[in-house]
């Protein structure tokens, strides 16, 4: 009987993440987190700005579960929304070009146009470059996210979807395709409650 393989995020990924944590709680409470989640070993030493698939989804799940523990579950999910935002904002320096979301013909697009190549665009960023699934399906009313291989809730079990810091991605990415404008986005599945797929649904129409 033979392992399954381990799934990963590259390291440009990973390095994205505890940026954006350190931007949201500085560098101690980073650190407090990290320390909690088991991975004291990105102290002081995030990954290197490579694409190299060198970061487990455990360590990727270990953090959520790490900011949990310090914070308490409500606050360290309403924490792990912001760093979610964060990490659109690095990832928009790191992979804005290939995804084509700085090009001015996208920007004259719109808004439904935008809505849905942004979002193929983004999903062809994780099926391409990690080992995260993401299926996208779309009707008049809203998108629907379903990551089908999440490294969020990986290897979890919870009461209610977990992965907030998704959803924070999914807000900002939003709010930045639409030149300011806010939407509902909602996880309504997660595979840590024993769904099939962490479902995130995304309201088509601006809330504003």
């Amino acid at each position: 009987m033979t392992n399954a393989p381990v799934l990963r995020y590259p390291n440009r990924m990973g390095r994205i993440i505890l940026l954006a944590m350190e931007e949201v709680l500085g560098r101690i409470g980073a650190n407090a987190v990290l320390n909690l989640a088991n991975l004291p070993e990105y102290i002081d030493h995030y990954p290197p700005h490579n694409q190299d698939l060198l970061i487990p989804f455990s360590h990727i799940s270990s953090l959520q579960v790490g900011l949990e523990h310090a914070y308490g579950p409500r606050a360290g999910r309403g924490l792990a929304l912001r760093v979610g935002r964060a990490c659109f904002k690095y990832g928009l320096r790191e992979f804005g070009p290939e995804l084509g979301l700085t090009d001015l013909a996208f920007r004259l697009l719109p808004l439904p146009t935008r809505l849905t190549q942004g979002s193929r665009a983004f999903a062809a960023l994780f099926n391409n470059f990690t080992d995260q699934r993401v299926r996208l399906e779309s009707d008049a009313e809203n998108i629907y996210w379903h990551i089908e291989r999440c490294p969020l809730c990986w290897g979890r079990q919870a009461d209610s979807p977990a992965c907030s810091l998704a959803v924070g991605l999914l807000q900002e990415a939003l709010y930045w395709v639409s030149a300011g404008k806010y939407f509902q986005v909602e996880e309504k599945s997660c595979l840590a409650c024993g769904d099939s797929a962490c479902t995130i649904v995304i309201n088509q129409t601006p809330m504003s």
